[in-house]
């Protein structure tokens, strides 16, 4: 499914899985893409740690600051 990435801090935040996943899942979320966000924790939770990180850096612009929306390509 195509998505928009959007822009969340991962570097200096808080780097727990859990963690990770509710920023950008809500971050997806506010940006008008629930689905996304589904797919989003369908996909990240399949493996571990590396894998997590992997698909996060697949949705998101890493930034300066949270929950902007950016376009992806």
């Amino acid at each position: 499914m195509a998505h928009t990435k959007v822009r969340v801090k991962l570097v200096g935040e808080d780097g727990n899985a859990f963690s990770i996943l509710g920023r950008v899942s809500k971050a997806l979320k506010r940006s008008g893409q629930p689905e996304a966000a589904k797919e989003y924790l369908e996909r990240a939770t399949t493996g571990d740690y590396d894998h997590l990180l992997a698909v996060t850096l697949e949705y998101v612009d890493e930034g300066q600051k949270d929950e902007e929306v950016q376009n992806a390509s």
